[in-house]
């Protein structure tokens, strides 16, 4: 088995409920007019549409024994990702989220099941050998691997690949992440602002880049319709967005644009590079139902980069 990126992270499927009447009232039911069922999860957004795009991809992460595991593994393997590695927890049922739609904005309940317990040990430390690059997501929704993150990211670069991380929430808001101590393993960290804000307990995020600039390899920070920011220890480097103003949702899209850097960054080309691609594909990302909807046909992906876009460059 030989793969250019190892995704490890959180697997479950999403319930998008779209098209609702009103905020969800206590004691009271609304409306959704319409309704998918979706491969959800950052990590396996990201690895699918990063296969999609065109770069080998293989997952290590766990589901249970049920048919919210089979579909979000079938959705995986329609990308040609390899899910030979995933572990199916016979005691914990797959994870779910249930993601409310408003516009550009949502809601999202998620039931955590076997990633919760997913841990290093689960983990094929030799299979990483056989990547250029290992990517983790998700940080505080996986309690069981946390505590082993610094360890695997540390294993990872022994064994001669780069890192990208994306911590993503907290759903508890604490941020307790020993943000310095892992950085220095991380080639390539990947949070947006809001994230990097809490992670840094600093409003001045601009400021907090710098003072992590010993500590730090690139730091990309996602900014919605406000595009991104490069930092690369010395500079900051603004990379205006792809605008879409059809907006079918936005879930997956800071995922997709994970996907777009990682594409270029594992192929070795310049960073600036690397962010406007990412720029495009989670722009992309946001034309589609569901964070992998838009990835479906790469004829399609180009057809609206093209139209939509303006942008004829390669992939």
């Amino acid at each position: 088995m030989n793969h250019e990126v190892i995704v490890i992270g959180e697997l479950n499927a999403d319930l998008l409920l779209n098209e609702i009447k009103d905020f969800p009232v206590i004691g009271k039911e609304i409306l959704a007019d319409k309704m998918n069922l979706v491969l959800g999860s950052s990590s396996a957004i990201f690895a699918s549409n990063l296969s999609a795009i065109g770069t080998g991809v293989a997952f290590m992460g766990s589901v249970g024994k049920d048919d919210f595991g089979s579909f979000s593994i079938e959705c995986l393997k329609a990308n040609n990702v390899d899910t030979s590695l995933i572990y199916i927890d016979p005691e914990n049922g797959t994870g779910l989220t249930v993601v409310l739609n408003y516009g550009e904005d949502r809601a999202m309940v998620t039931y955590q099941g076997a990633m919760k317990t997913f841990s290093f040990d689960r983990i094929d430390t030799a299979a990483l050998k056989t990547a250029k690059h290992l990517h983790f997501s998700s940080y505080f929704l996986q309690p069981g691997i946390a505590p082993d993150v610094p360890r695997l990211f540390k294993t990872a670069k022994e064994s001669g690949l780069t890192v990208s991380f994306d911590t993503q929430w907290d759903p508890d808001e604490k941020w307790d992440l020993d943000l310095r101590g892992i950085l220095p393993y991380v080639d390539v960290f990947l949070p947006n602002k809001k994230e990097f804000m809490a992670l840094t307990g600093s409003d001045d995020w601009e400021k907090s880049l710098f003072e992590l600039k010993d500590k730090s390899n690139i730091i990309v920070i996602k900014d919605g319709n406000n595009g991104s920011y490069l930092f690369d220890g010395n500079k900051i480097l603004h990379c205006e967005p792809f605008l879409n103003t059809e907006v079918v949702d936005a879930i997956g899209a800071g995922d997709s644009f994970n996907a777009g850097f990682i594409h270029k960054f594992v192929k070795g080309l310049p960073a600036e590079e690397c962010q406007k691609y990412a720029n495009l594909i989670g722009a992309i990302s946001t034309t589609a139902a569901g964070g992998t909807g838009a990835f479906m046909n790469m004829d399609s992906v180009r057809e609206v980069a093209s139209g939509k876009f303006n942008y004829n460059g390669d992939f």
